[in-house]
């Protein structure tokens, strides 16, 4: 069955036989079973042609969500009350124009364009002449709850925090701590912070920046790693929304002038989510950085990281081995600890005792013993990991290999029976080999400990609610660096934006991954110290494949889009 948003574009293909009943069918079908766009699959069974679609769309007045979601004038809002709207479906535009009579026009999105009873109850409430034009069921229910109040919204929070901006003022150095904790308890201040908290959640942010400038404050909200601006608070409300989130997660707020650290933990919905709070100093004031860990990314398995049929194979032979070591390297926030607690989970039974050592712990992993350092009494990786070695573990994380010493224990650690999963800060997976013995462990050690090395990346996700298909030549690919340059055409995704995905076109990220596996070939080559070039050389030799060919794989897979893989990836 298609979906009622659908119905107008199925009923126009069928009435003007641009599509066969048999062929609506096969459509509906596969709908049914995929939940893809409508339009894509009329277009990848060759039923109609993406130009017919945009003709068709122009000549029936369509208006997509795109359109609808424009600014709509709030007096034009004004005109058609949020029940009516509701009741007929049906959504104000604009008023533009007058009749030969001298009447304004104003045009409605309607699903129904016969529907004499709606035009008729809004040109008798609006005194306007109608136009109407067609709109899916969807679309405009999505603008209908963009625009019509029907929930406290951040504008409507922010109108309260002025309000009360007489009883709230900057604090001051010396100020007395009672009344700036009151200020942050004061409810439009506790009411935004929440909202904001929800907001994000909601949207799946995976951070909060709120920032102080000397004018005004901004906050911003990371989506699938891109940071976008969200209305701010006065400025003047900056101090007290800073308190109020260190009163929820323990800090000091009387502590203006040196970095915190805290945690705190919300509820959204039957999500939970541990929040790690960090203030900094700046010339205006203090930034606070909030990062949200949604426990539900964190129970992701291994085959829903991203890796190729090929590499989850090869992760999978390794991690059952008794002893060696498993390292991903990569920039802060591509994900590793995120595919090392995939991998734990992977390997974690009764009969494993599983150990950590992490700063900081990021997610709580059931039946996992896990240890944050703490460098102020003196636990730093290095003493930790050596205490591990003596509760007889079977299976040790260590968060990240910082040093000399703490390389030296962990690749002990793999030659004696234990299996140890680290992290290292490289480019690329071969440059795990050169940092290693930049720590001064020798080769030897190296090749004898490593089993396998895995560079990542994450990349955006097209959404898979509003992605549309296009066409590329395979010359087009290669002049932009990508591909090989064959003849042919590639069938592309690219993004759109819709409700689902907060209008950004993208919803998630995948893994993008690089696999150096330590055979016993390039193991050879490590003893003999051979440089990174050698190496390079011959893991390519042996099937390695680059960031950026894994980044193509997913291009071609309708994944991920050119701006993506081009903005994620060097070419190598």
């Amino acid at each position: 069955m298609v979906p009622d948003n659908n119905k107008w574009l199925v009923r126009t293909l069928v009435d003007k036989r641009i599509i066969t009943p048999d062929q609506l069918t096969q459509v509906s079908v596969r709908q049914t079973k995929t939940q893809e766009n409508l339009e894509n699959i009329l277009v990848d069974f060759n039923f109609v042609k993406d130009e017919e679609l945009t003709a068709l769309k122009k000549k029936e007045s369509f208006y997509d969500e795109k359109s609808l979601l424009g600014q709509i004038d709030p007096e034009v809002l004004k005109l058609v009350p949020e029940t009516v709207a509701r009741r007929y479906v049906i959504i104000p535009l604009s008023k533009n124009g007058k009749n030969k009579n001298g009447k304004k026009i104003l045009t409605l999105a309607m699903t129904d364009l016969n529907d004499v009873v709606a035009i008729d109850t809004v040109r008798t409430i609006s005194g306007c002449e109608i136009k109407a034009v067609l709109a899916s069921e969807k679309d405009i229910m999505t603008a209908v709850e963009r625009y019509y109040s029907g929930s406290p919204d951040m504008e409507t929070v922010l109108l309260d925090l002025v309000k009360v901006n007489g009883h709230i003022v900057q604090p001051e150095t010396g100020e007395d701590l009672t009344q700036v904790k009151l200020k942050a308890n004061d409810p439009p201040v506790v009411k935004f912070v929440n909202l904001l908290l929800l907001d994000a959640g909601e949207r799946r942010a995976s951070d909060i920046h709120i920032e102080p400038a000397k004018e005004k404050a901004t906050v911003r909200i990371r989506i699938d790693g891109i940071l976008h601006n969200i209305t701010p608070p006065p400025k003047t409300m900056h101090s007290s929304i800073i308190s109020r989130v260190k009163i929820l997660s323990n800090l000091d707020i009387a502590e203006r002038r040196l970095p915190q650290d805290g945690r705190c933990a919300v509820k959204i919905g039957d999500r939970e989510i541990d929040i790690r709070v960090s203030t900094f100093p700046t010339l205006y004031g203090e930034k606070l950085v909030m990062r949200l860990l949604d426990k539900e990314k964190i129970s992701l398995g291994l085959e829903e990281l991203g890796f190729s049929p090929n590499q989850l194979s090869k992760l999978e032979k390794v991690l059952k081995r008794p002893y060696g070591m498993i390292l991903e390297t990569g920039p802060t926030g591509c994900g590793k600890t995120t595919t090392l607690y995939a991998g734990l989970r992977h390997i974690n039974s009764p009969e494993r005792n599983i150990v950590t050592i992490e700063d900081p712990i990021e997610y709580d992993l059931a039946g996992i013993n896990q240890t944050q350092v703490k460098p102020e009494i003196g636990l730093d990786f290095a003493r930790g990991l050596r205490a591990i070695l003596r509760q007889d573990p079977d299976v040790i994380l260590v968060g990240e290999i910082r040093d000399r010493e703490t390389a030296q224990i962990a690749i002990r650690a793999a030659l004696t029976g234990h299996l140890v999963f680290s992290t290292l800060h490289t480019n690329d997976a071969v440059g795990a080999i050169a940092q290693l013995q930049y720590f001064g462990i020798e080769p030897y050690l190296i090749g004898s400990a490593v089993d396998l090395v895995i560079a990542q990346r994450l990349i955006r996700q097209v959404c898979p609610n509003c992605r549309e298909y296009y066409t590329l030549s395979g010359k087009a690919l290669h002049r932009l660096g990508l591909g090989d340059g064959k003849k042919g055409k590639l069938k592309l995704a690219r993004s759109r934006g819709c409700r689902q995905c907060s209008y950004t076109g993208y919803f998630g990220r995948i893994g993008l991954f690089q696999f150096f596996e330590i055979n016993s070939r390039v193991k050879r080559l490590i003893f003999e110290g051979a440089d990174m070039h050698a190496l390079r050389a011959e893991a390519t030799r042996q099937g390695m494949r680059t960031l950026r060919e894994s980044a193509i794989e997913k291009l071609r897979q309708g994944v991920t889009t050119v701006e993506d893989v081009l903005s994620v990836t060097l070419e190598e």
